[in-house]
This record gives C-alpha cells, sequence and structure tokens, in this order.
C-alpha cells in the first residue's frame, strides 16, 4: 500500500511539472496546473498506479504494454473529465477541435501520447522509484506516505469546500456565528485564491452556479444510485449467465459467483457499471461501434482484473493459456469479441428495461435501499476477501490462530470453497496441467470455460 502511495505521489508530482511546464509555455505565464492546491496531477498518480499493478506482467512486451498503456490512460482521462463535468458543473479540458476526439474528453494524439509514457513509466522509471525506495528506511517511508495521504485529503476537501461554497452555510448557522465572524477574512481570502487560480489553470472551468432543482425520479440519469443498481443487476445477470453457459458447454452446473453470499459476479458489475458510465451518451450509436468498444473495453478490464485478484488473493479464478489468441492466459479474443456482444446486448435489448425498473422506485425508498445494499456488498466482498485470504493459508499449511482464522475454517471450509470457486488455483499453477498440480482431474472443455 505505501509502495503504491509512493509511486501515486511521485508521479502526480511530475505529472503537475510537466503540466505546469507546458501550459506556462503555451500561456507565457507561470500556472498551477493542478486541480488541487498541492503540486500534485492527480490523474498522473491514478494513472501510473493503474499502469504498474495492470501491466508489469507486459513490460518485455513494448507492443502490449504500449496499447494497454493507451487504453487504460484513455478511459481514466475519460472518467474523470465526466466526473468533474457531473460534480464540479464543468468541462475542465476540452479537445472538441482536435481530430478522432471522443466527447472532448479525449483524443488520438493524447492516447498515443499516454501509451508512450506508459512504456516509459512501467519499463524504466517504476524500477528506479522502487529501488529509491527500498534504500530508505521503511518506517520512514511509511510514516512520510500517510501524513502525505492527510494532507491530500484535506487539500480535496477544502478545495470541493469552495467549489461548492460549501463554507458559506457558516455565515446562516446561528451556533457557528462567532465563529464564522473570526474566520471569515480568512475563509474568504482562502476562497478567492483558489478560485483565481482554478480559473487560471482551467480557463473552460465555469464560474460558481447555482444548484439545480433536486428530480423527483429516483437514479435519474446515471449518476451514483443510477451505476449502483446497474452494478447489483450486471453482478446477478453475469452470474446467471456464466452458469448456464458452463451448464451448456461442460453439462453440469457450476458456481460461477464472485464472493460467499449470493449469485453475484463482481466482475460483471463493475463491468456493466463501468461500460455504462462510459458510453451511456452514446448508447443509441451503431451497433459496430458499440461491439468494438464492448471489446476494447472489455479485453481491457478483464486482463486488469485478472491481475487484481491474482495480486491481492494469490489466486487464478481463470485461466485461458490454452484457448487460442490469449494474451498471458488472462484473456482471449474470443472472449473479448463476447464482452462486445455483451455490450450491443446491454444497450440494444436490457439496459432500457433495467434503467426503467430502477426508476421506478420510490426516491426516499430507493436512497435507503441502496445504502443498505451497499453495506451489505461491502460486508460482501470483504468476508469473501477473507475467506479467500484463509483458502490460501491452509493449503500453505498455516495453522488458525487469530479467532478470523478459526471462523473462516469453520465457517467456509476447503469442501465449500471449491464449491463456491471451483477453478480457482494458486498462482504457481499458472501454466501446469491441473492434474498433476492439483491432483484434480479437468475435463478439456471446462479448461476453455471463464469469465467470459
Amino acid at each position: 500500500m505505501t509502495r503504491l502511495l509512493f509511486l501515486f505521489f511521485t508521479y502526480a508530482f511530475f505529472g503537475w511539472v510537466l503540466e505546469t511546464v507546458l501550459v506556462t509555455l503555451k500561456q507565457k505565464k507561470v500556472v498551477n496546473r493542478g486541480f488541487l492546491n498541492g503540486p500534485l496531477c492527480m490523474i498522473y498518480g491514478i494513472t501510473a498506479v493503474i499502469l504498474t499493478v495492470g501491466l508489469t506482467s507486459l513490460k518485455d512486451n513494448i507492443f502490449f504494454l504500449f496499447v494497454g498503456s493507451s487504453i487504460y490512460a484513455t478511459v481514466v482521462e475519460l472518467i474523470a473529465g465526466r466526473f468533474l463535468e457531473k460534480y464540479y458543473h464543468g468541462r475542465w479540458w476540452d479537445y472538441s477541435k482536435k481530430k478522432w476526439n471522443f466527447d472532448g474528453y479525449v483524443c488520438l494524439d493524447h492516447s498515443l501520447f499516454w501509451g508512450v509514457l506508459g512504456v516509459i513509466v512501467v519499463k524504466w522509471m517504476n524500477p528506479v522509484l522502487n529501488r529509491f525506495y527500498n534504500a530508505n528506511i521503511p518506517i520512514l517511508m511509511h510514516t512520510l506516505m500517510w501524513i502525505l495521504l492527510a494532507i491530500l485529503i484535506l487539500d480535496i476537501l477544502g478545495t470541493t469546500a469552495v467549489l461548492f461554497k460549501a463554507n458559506d452555510r457558516a455565515r446562516y448557522d446561528e451556533s457557528n456565528r462567532r465563529l464564522a465572524k473570526l474566520t471569515a477574512g480568512l475563509r474568504t481570502k482562502i476562497s478567492e485564491v483558489v478560485e483565481r487560480r482554478i480559473l487560471r489553470a482551467y480557463p473552460l472551468s465555469p464560474k460558481p452556479q447555482e444548484k439545480k432543482e433536486k428530480s423527483k425520479v429516483f437514479a435519474e440519469g446515471c449518476g451514483f444510485y443510477k451505476l449502483f443498481w446497474l452494478f447489483m443487476a450486471g453482478a446477478l445477470l453475469g452470474d446467471l449467465a456464466e452458469t448456464v453457459f458452463c451448464r451448456i458447454v461442460i453439462g453440469r452446473w457450476m458456481s460461477r459467483s464472485s464472493v460467499v453470499w449470493g449469485p453475484f459476479s463482481i466482475v460483471w458489475g463493475l463491468g456493466i457499471a463501468l461500460f455504462t458510465g462510459i458510453l451511456y451518451q452514446h448508447r443509441k450509436r451503431p451497433v459496430g461501434f458499440l461491439f468494438a468498444a464492448g471489446t476494447v473495453l472489455g479485453g481491457a478490464f478483464e486482463y486488469f482484473c485478472s491481475v487484481f485478484t491474482e495480486m491481492v488473493f494469490g489466486t487464478i479464478f481463470w485461466d485461458y493459456s490454452d484457448v487460442p489468441f490469449n494474451l498471458a492466459g488472462r484473456i482471449n479474443l474470443l472472449y473479448c469479441f463476447f464482452w462486445g456482444i455483451a455490450a450491443v446486448v446491454w444497450f440494444r435489448l436490457v439496459y432500457g428495461k433495467v434503467a426503467g425498473l430502477i426508476e421506478r422506485i420510490p426516491l426516499r425508498m430507493g436512497k435507503i435501499l441502496t445504502w443498505i445494499m451497499a453495506i451489505f456488498m461491502v460486508c460482501n466482498i470483504a468476508v469473501s476477501s477473507l475467506a479467500l485470504g484463509r483458502y490460501q493459508e491452509r493449503r500453505a499449511g498455516i495453522p488458525a490462530d487469530a479467532p478470523w482464522q478459526q471462523i473462516m475454517d469453520e465457517k467456509y471450509n476447503d469442501e465449500v470453497m471449491r464449491r463456491i470457486y471451483p477453478k480457482a488455483k494458486d498462482i504457481d499453477l499458472r501454466g501446469v496441467p491441473a492434474e498433476a498440480a492439483a491432483g484434480q482431474k479437468q475435463t478439456s472443455e471446462e479448461s476453455k470455460v471463464g469469465n467470459y
């Protein structure tokens, strides 16, 4: 965690320097280009961490490293632009006048630039930064990273408060009137400095706007509530689809759930929410566009999920090494096409019906149910993580000394875990025949089935 934080802050600072220099040269004056007050461009730090986690295994394959970096960085830039526009009411950069742009937030030349930066970061800069990190005293680096994280959170909250004018509420709060008088001058000064800096750095960002009238329809448009329930629907439908697919191909029922409570496939749920958030404004475009976008985004998304789950849980949940045109056994061309087909089916046949059902939920009840289900899924994922962690410990011969280990052994023993995760195997088993590695016979049909 602290190593990733170190990479985040380092690349966020490098990105801030790069952006500031480029914009300063363009505008002929010094400009703090960061969204925050500190010398950080968070999009660079977030992108660098994602590329480090997702693409380090491809550092010896320059072509796929370049393509993957271009895709991941472009998606991050698009999501960041959409997020800032929706929640901070403004367009912070605009590539609409450039050729081959998408929504004005991303364009081909910037995506190619991101790809080159990704290759440089993963192949050459990360090893240097890791050596620097290892050369320092661990407790010093840990302490420094958490201090920087606390400062970053305060900076985010302060900038957000200015943009939303949340500090104006204190002026009308009787209980805080005395405090408001004492801090009014400082607050006004800070507010003016932040607003002037943001307007200089991002000329396209709007002046403060009045709040729009709240909608009386639950989860209208494509906000948090809509995306959460689409995540839930996608997780359920994805699990059912994979279960039926396994039944047809293999001839028997097989659990395809990602969690220990309920038939939910987290990969499918996140994929549906991600696709909808990115392609919502383009959901009515031609089938070819949706298929191509789904194929590319789905392949990149599944690859990242494979790396992430392997890194966090030490377990391989799917392996396509025996399938033609695969990439490191994590994705393959055929199943990428399945993602493309799923995107077409989702937007053409399913999304409208599911969105209509979600919007029929009463407003107040919908918000309450959302947070109840959100808490349930957080607990579900947490318990599943503990169960998987203990499952790996048991296979490594580690005894159950802590209370949580004993509870996991009692509730989720090896038999239960094999039933929930029938295709999970250890990291060191990748590429080794299942019969020799695990002592469990696996049919050739089963080896071709995964999270398509």
